[in-house]
């Protein structure tokens, strides 16, 4: 019974010893202040329940891995940036050394034309003329676009989601993707591994059977951190014969049909692209792929006719396709600085007239709470869009704190009602917006791979606004009596989430 006894003191002790390692580990290395208290205490206080989650979940950067990312600028050569933790493995790759043939110089604007003059800077990517982009607004518009242009492929088809199933819609993308690479067609497919958790081995060997390239993109598995699941893809990016591209909030799955009855109808927003912002999203994909694999993807990087018409009129304001200008921003973990976090920084400081966002999920920064502030005090008219539907409770109860915290300093705020609402839109003024899969919380500014489409035009800006009209019609606006109703354990239940949200 004395042995029994000092064996568990010895690990109770062990525990705790590697607690107080981890939480040296947290104040160096944590991404913020909040974070670093908040794993610091935990790790310190009960290292029995939080050690593990701080070892799959306490790394915030991937700054030794960057020289396994990143490529040189897009008009030079292909290569890697080679640090020494790395060293040893990358000398055994062959890199490709040919230039990638893609010039943006006919189609890239003046950044002084731009709103958010920072992006060009901070995303090192241009502002490109002569795109269309079209907007789907639910399910049934995305897969039968994104479906339709994927069986019409003759030459590459590109599928990047960070959620996968084997469902319906899962099948039907499968059979597709299928049917090309028998077809002859160059198919890549990839997917987060942790998103995609519940999609069976037989559905990826099948593909690899039949001629898809498809690879889980990994950063624990690939990069020497086996327990390391913090850092996932969190981009939904399709591209077919390099000139139509779709990318959004869409993943690949039957709930986005409604087969989900508590999150049903599910809202969600997708754009279909043309022009030579598809050859910008080629690149971010070309990333991706080159990370897991290290090889590149075919490419087809075409050169697009400049077009000198004026931006017409929209007739649907729900669907237009015209020239506009656009912006592609990748973002992760691996730039050198908070690419995601300063964009919705920079796009709240520039609003003059309107602000508005969509996010499922919003667990702002300190940064932007003070910029929404602010813009509030400039006399801009700002909107948040949240759903009404939890589908991550933890996360849902600290948003609802933060969301009166916002009605306090005088933002617009409003409930989802019809369903689920899942949209990431940003719409600033009456000329710019931005569509993507980045959320407005701590994982998309510092830990998910994200890419965003900006675009300058007033028609499709206006196709934004009309769209989000519709949304808040069938919203609640919120109010601070909500709060000050509540009951006391609903009170301390917001308030304790919201003690773990850096960590969320």
């Amino acid at each position: 019974m004395q042995t029994d006894w000092a064996f568990l003191s010895s690990f109770i002790l062990l525990l705790h010893i590697c607690g107080v390692i981890a939480a040296m580990h947290a104040i160096l290395y944590a991404r913020n202040a909040q974070s670093a208290i908040a794993w610091t205490l935990s790790l310190l206080l009960i290292p029995h329940i939080t050690l593990l989650p701080y070892l799959l979940l306490g790394r915030s950067r991937i700054a030794r891995d960057i020289s396994a990312r990143r490529f040189e600028d897009i008009q030079s050569n292909v290569q890697l940036k080679r640090s020494n933790p790395f060293r040893k493995r990358i000398n055994k790759i062959k890199f490709p050394t040919q230039q990638l043939p893609i010039d943006f110089s006919r189609h890239t604007i003046n950044s002084g034309q731009h709103r958010m003059h920072a992006l060009a800077s901070l995303a090192h990517t241009p502002l490109l003329s002569d795109n269309t982009v079209r907007l789907l607004i639910n399910g049934e518009q995305t897969f039968a676009a994104l479906f339709t242009a994927i069986a019409q492929a003759q030459k590459i088809v590109i599928v990047q989601s960070f959620s996968v199933r084997d469902d319906q819609v899962g099948k039907q993308l499968h059979t597709l993707l299928c049917q090309r690479a028998q077809a002859g067609v160059a198919v890549y497919f990839l997917y987060d591994a942790i998103g995609s958790y519940r999609l069976p081995l037989a559905y990826i060997n099948t593909l690899r059977t039949q001629g898809v390239q498809a690879h889980a993109f990994s950063t624990g598995r690939h990069f020497h951190h086996p327990l390391q699941i913090n850092f996932r893809n969190h981009r939904k990016l399709s591209i077919v014969d390099g000139h139509t591209a779709f990318l959004g909030g869409f993943n690949i799955s039957d709930i986005y049909l409604g087969a989900h009855p508590r999150l049903s109808p599910w809202r969600d927003t997708h754009v279909q692209v043309k022009g030579p912002a598809v050859a910008a999203l080629q690149l971010a994909f070309a990333k991706d792929w080159f990370w897991i694999t290290q090889t590149l993807p075919e490419l087809i990087l075409p050169t697009y006719p400049i077009k000198t018409h004026a931006p017409q009129s929209i007739a649907n304001t729900m669907q237009p396709e015209h020239a506009m200008l656009c912006q592609v921003l990748p973002s992760g973990p691996t730039d050198n600085q908070e690419t995601c976090l300063l964009f919705f920084v920079e796009a709240i400081n520039s609003a003059r007239t309107r602000i508005w966002l969509a996010s499922p999920y919003f667990i702002p920064d300190d940064a932007i709470r003070t910029a929404l502030q602010l813009a509030v005090l400039r006399g801009v008219d700002v909107r948040l869009l949240l759903p009404s539907q939890a589908d991550h409770l933890t996360v849902f109860a600290a948003s609802t704190l933060y969301a009166h915290e916002m009605i306090q300093v005088g933002v617009k705020v409003y409930r989802y009602h019809p369903g689920f609402m899942h949209q990431k839109i940003v719409l600033i003024d009456q000329d710019t917006a931005a569509i993507g899969s980045a959320n407005l919380d701590h994982r998309s500014f510092r830990l998910n791979f994200e890419i965003t489409l900006i675009t300058v035009d007033a028609g499709f800006a206006h196709s934004v606004a009309t769209m989000l009209e519709n949304d808040f019609a069938t919203s609640r606006l919120m109010s601070m009596r909500e709060y000050e109703d509540a009951p006391g354990w609903k009170k301390f239940a917001m308030h304790l989430a919201k003690l773990f949200s850096p960590i969320l």
